[in-house]
C-alpha cells in the first residue's frame, strides 16, 4: 500500500463490512452470554443487583418498572424498552422510584412487569476499548426506530426461554449477541452523545481512517496517509480524531497492536512472528512498544497466561 489513495480503491470491501472495527474489538474481547434471565414480578417489588464489571443488557417485556442506577436518576421502563448498563455499579429494578423528585407515574399495587435480561461476560481486558465508550447507563425506547428493531429480535429470544426446543442454547447466544450489536449501533448513532469511539466508527471521515488501521494493522501508517483516507487536512484530522477517540490517531494505532499483540501471545506463535504481524521490523522494537504500553515485555506477558488457570470451553 503506498498511499490513502491506494487504500480507497478498496474502500468498497471496508464498506461492504470486511474490515469492521467494533466486530475486531468484540472478538478480542471474547464477549460471553450468559444465559437470559426473565423476572415476572407483581407491584410493589424490588430487585437489587450487585456491582457488575462486564455488560448488562436487558428489556421490558410487559408492564412497566423503574431502573435505579446508584448516582443517577431513576429511569421508567415500559413494554418494549430496552436497556444497556457498562460497568454497573450496584443497581435496582422495581416498582417504586425511591425518588421523589423522579418524573413519571407511580406504579399501581398489582401491577405486573416481566422483564428479561443477559450478562455479557468478557474473557478479555482488551474489553476496555469498548468499555470505555459506554455510558453508565443506556436507553433505547420502544416507539424509537432502534427500539422496533430491537423487539423483533428480544420477541424471538423470550420465544426461545419459554420453548424449550433443541439447541436452545446455541440460538440464546446468538440471539444474545445481536442485540448487544444493534445497542451499540444505537448508541453510536444516538444524537445525544455523538462523542466516542463507537460514534467514531460511523463517522465517514475518522470511521475510514479506523477502518484503514484495522484493516491492516501492520502497514506503517503515516498521519497524512490517514488525514487522506479521512478526506482531512492533517491538522484537522488530528485534532477531530483525538476530539472523538479521545487519543491521537498513531497512538491509537499502537494501543490497537498491542490488543493484537496480547490475543497472539495466547497463541505458540514465535515473538517474531507476532512483532511482524503487528507492523514491527524487529523483535527488539515490538517489545520495546509492549513494555510502553503493557507495562511489562512480551516475555513476561506470555508467561503469566500460561500461569493462569485456563478459561473453560
Amino acid at each position: 500500500m503506498e498511499s490513502g489513495e491506494a487504500y480507497r480503491s478498496s474502500s468498497a470491501e471496508v464498506l461492504l463490512g470486511a474490515h469492521d472495527p467494533v466486530r475486531d474489538v468484540l472478538a478480542l474481547a471474547r464477549p460471553r452470554a450468559v444465559a437470559p434471565v426473565p423476572l415476572r414480578a407483581t407491584a410493589p417489588w424490588e430487585a437489587r443487583f450487585s456491582p457488575f464489571p462486564h455488560i448488562k443488557l436487558g428489556v421490558v417485556v410487559e408492564g412497566q418498572c423503574w431502573l435505579r442506577v446508584d448516582g443517577r436518576a431513576p429511569l421508567l421502563l415500559s413494554t418494549g424498552d430496552f436497556y444497556l448498563l457498562g460497568d454497573p455499579p450496584p443497581y435496582s429494578l422495581g416498582s417504586s422510584t425511591e425518588d421523589t423528585s423522579a418524573k413519571g407515574p407511580e406504579i399501581p399495587p398489582g401491577s405486573v412487569a416481566y422483564t428479561c435480561s443477559v450478562d455479557f461476560t468478557f474473557q478479555d481486558s482488551d474489553a476496555s476499548t469498548l468499555f470505555s465508550s459506554l455510558p453508565p447507563a443506556m436507553l433505547v425506547k420502544a416507539d424509537d426506530d432502534a427500539g422496533r428493531l430491537l423487539w423483533n429480535i428480544a420477541t424471538l429470544l423470550v420465544h426461545e426461554i419459554r420453548t424449550c426446543e433443541a439447541g436452545q442454547s446455541l440460538v440464546l447466544e446468538h440471539l444474545a449477541q445481536i442485540l448487544l450489536v444493534h445497542m451499540l449501533r444505537s448508541h453510536a448513532g444516538s444524537s445525544h452523545e455523538p462523542l466516542g469511539w463507537l460514534a467514531s466508527v460511523a463517522d465517514d471521515g475518522i470511521g475510514a481512517a479506523l477502518r484503514a488501521v484495522h484493516a491492516d494493522p501492520r502497514h506503517r501508517w503515516t498521519l497524512d496517509e490517514l488525514s487522506g483516507i479521512a478526506t482531512m487536512s492533517r491538522s484537522a484530522f488530528a485534532a477531530h480524531f483525538r476530539n472523538r477517540v479521545g487519543r491521537p490517531p498513531l497512538d491509537y494505532l499502537i494501543e490497537w497492536r498491542m490488543q493484537l499483540a496480547r490475543a497472539a501471545l495466547r497463541t505458540e506463535d514465535s515473538l517474531t512472528a507476532i512483532a511482524e504481524a503487528v507492523g514491527y521490523q524487529s523483535e527488539s522494537a515490538f517489545s520495546t512498544a509492549f513494555r510502553r504500553v503493557v507495562g511489562m515485555p512480551p516475555r513476561e506477558f506470555r508467561a503469566s497466561l500460561r500461569a493462569r488457570p485456563r478459561d473453560r470451553a
